[in-house]
């Protein structure tokens, strides 16, 4: 189960301040960072993990063993990285390679902290694919056959994880300290202001009035917010909070309710600007400009939240799915109000990144920068110095907490790749999928969809991604899909754990909140989140649709033929139709997706 940014456990109330400086720390480390210029790797990736150390050990700690424990793991922790960003100049000469006994311990404590971390921040899933690599790397000169590697000294085994540029500080790590670091900042300011209101808000207006509104307004703040949090399990907690007791309200089965949310938010991965922070790590992977992989992911996230929306269509002639009422939507004012506390940075932001043409994560520092000004008011736009403080406070505790979270996954999956190159294991498996699929593409794409949900129900979206990618990707790009394709497949993928059986995250947290058995919610939300699974295996089949970057109009034309084809589905698999009727719908879908 995938484990939410957030937490119910909160820090003591005398540590507060400590943990709000904590968070300023790491706040300004990272913003830092993008102003000071670069860094070396073996200086700022190693005080990242320093950083983020007393969040997943001691902050998310449940009992006083974890505490102690946790404070011991982080005081030696910060004391390794520490000694790596010290020696970076020497280090840098081994070319990691170890040859002090010192060096040797601190790198074994290192990996085995970054697993520790890990475990505590998410559970064991990740941390045990990581230990099955690391025993590969270790023993995997015993393993008869084409899947055995030639051997590997335990010194350099060690030292490329630990004092290289690779394992625990290669370019996946890179990424989680310059780019999504920066990005969960500007998110959480976001999300201390008065932008949650504003999302819910712009939402109520477009579509509280329409049938099925209270489950649209769900679709679209959802939309808006995951496109910051980038999270299916805190995109349900924060907006499923008002949405699913307003649609409970209005008389919605509460399978529904909770499926209409769980769906809803699981589009916040992907979509656009952070996608659960796939979007930077596929920049470091294909070396796609960053522009050009939001540019490929809009359509089919549209596509995605479309088929929603045209799934509660369907589910209306089912149930009597009512509109918000009157006096529970905002006026225009407050709508207008509250939407200058998104619309004001995300424009900033899309002006810095296409016009102005700098990197992503120095327009984002500056949208924070506005953010944060914007935390002086109110939602009445009353300036407050007081609230501006609780406010930011706030935001730092916040931001703390989801880089250390996320930093922990990424460290930990940067293990992972770093013995997949190693032991060169990821080229074997490449060419078992090429041979079990017969070097023909549909069959390569479903074994790496089946690898990737079921790595992904246990994983979180992004490691499960780099993992599988790191594996399937060659051999997806070997058969003909361009690079970028194949990952946004198996990114697409990936997700689908979120609402899939038997382990479905967002579905278990939005089955809690509405009070419903999750089979009955996971089963609605499957139907409703019937474009996750056809919309990737779409994707190979109009190639176009993510070319909006060099072909706008073949782009739109493509997305408009699978627009067409998945309402048709969407409608055949939940409208109370004949089930002739019904049938033919799928078909006539199928026939426009993929045979048109």
């Amino acid at each position: 189960m995938q484990a939410p940014f957030d937490t119910s456990l909160q820090p003591a109330r005398p540590w507060a301040s400590g943990w709000v400086a904590l968070g300023a720390a790491s706040v300004a480390f990272h913003l830092g960072l993008v102003f000071y210029g670069l860094a070396p790797a073996l200086v700022s990736r190693p005080l990242h993990m320093a950083l983020l150390l007393p969040w997943v050990l001691v902050y998310m700690a449940r009992t006083r063993v974890q505490r102690a424990s946790g404070w011991l793991l982080t005081l030696l922790g910060v004391a390794a990285c520490g000694y790596i960003a010290f020696n970076e100049p020497a280090l840098a000469n081994q070319y990691g390679f170890i040859d002090t006994h010192l060096q040797m311990a601190i790198g074994v404590f290192l990996i085995l902290l970054a697993l520790e971390a890990a475990r505590r921040a998410i559970g064991w899933p990740l941390p045990l694919v990581a230990l099955i690599a690391l025993a590969y790397g270790v023993l995997g000169e015993h393993v008869p056959g084409a899947f055995g590697h030639a051997g590997i000294p335990l010194p350099s085994l060690v030292g490329t994880l630990t004092i290289a540029e690779g394992g625990l500080w290669g370019s996946l790590t890179g990424v989680s300290v310059s780019v999504v670091a920066i990005f969960v900042i500007f998110g959480a300011v976001l999300n201390a202001g008065e932008a949650g209101q504003g999302f819910m808000n712009l939402a109520s207006a477009i579509a509280g009035r329409l049938t099925g509104g209270g489950a649209k307004v769900s679709v679209i703040s959802s939309a808006l917010m995951g496109s910051i949090s980038g999270s299916a399990s805190a995109n349900v907690a924060s907006t499923g909070a008002i949405t699913i007791p307003s649609m409970v309200r209005l008389g919605y089965p509460r399978s529904l309710a909770g499926a209409v949310e769980a769906v809803a938010s699981s589009g916040g991965q992907i979509m656009p600007p952070l996608m659960g922070a796939g979007a930077f790590v596929m920049v470091e992977l294909t070396g796609t400009p960053y522009t050009q992989i939001m540019a490929a992911a809009t359509l089919p996230a549209i596509l995605y939240f479309l088929t929603v929306w045209v799934g509660i269509n369907a589910f209306a002639t089912r149930h009597d799915l009512k509109p918000v009422a009157e006096s529970e939507r905002p006026a225009p004012r407050e709508v207008l109000i509250t939407s200058l506390f998104f619309a004001v940075p995300f424009v900033l932001l899309l002006e810095r990144i296409f016009l102005a043409g700098f990197t992503p994560q120095y327009a984002a520092s500056i949208a924070i920068f506005a953010g944060m000004a914007l935390l002086l008011f109110n939602v009445r736009l009353r300036f407050s110095l007081p609230g501006f403080v609780e406010r930011l406070s706030e935001a730092a505790l916040t931001a703390g907490r989801q880089i250390a979270v996320i930093g922990a996954i990424i460290i930990c999956a940067s293990v992972v790749v770093g013995v997949l190159s190693l032991t060169g294991l990821g080229v074997k498996i490449t060419s078992g999928i090429l041979s079990l699929s017969n070097d023909m593409l549909w069959p390569a794409l479903l074994l790496t969809a089946l690898a990737c949900l079921i790595l992904g129900m246990e994983v979180p979206t992004t490691a499960a991604y780099v993992i599988c990618v790191s594996v399937a990707g060659p051999a997806l790009t070997s058969l003909g899909l361009s690079p970028l394709l194949a990952h946004l497949f198996v990114f697409w993928f990936a997700l689908l754990s979120t609402i899939t059986p038997p382990v479905c995250g967002a579905v278990f947290i939005a089955a809690g909140m509405v009070g419903e058995n999750w089979l009955k919610v996971a089963l609605k939300a499957m139907a409703l989140g019937i474009g996750l699974y056809i919309i990737p295996l779409a994707m190979v089949a109009n190639p176009d649709i993510i070319a909006l970057a060099f072909d706008p109009t073949g782009a739109v034309i493509s997305a408009l033929k699978v627009a067409v084809g998945l309402t048709l589905i969407s409608y055949g698999v939940i409208a109370r139709r004949a089930l002739g009727w019904r049938v033919v719908f799928v078909l006539l879908g199928v026939v426009a997706i993929f045979v048109v």
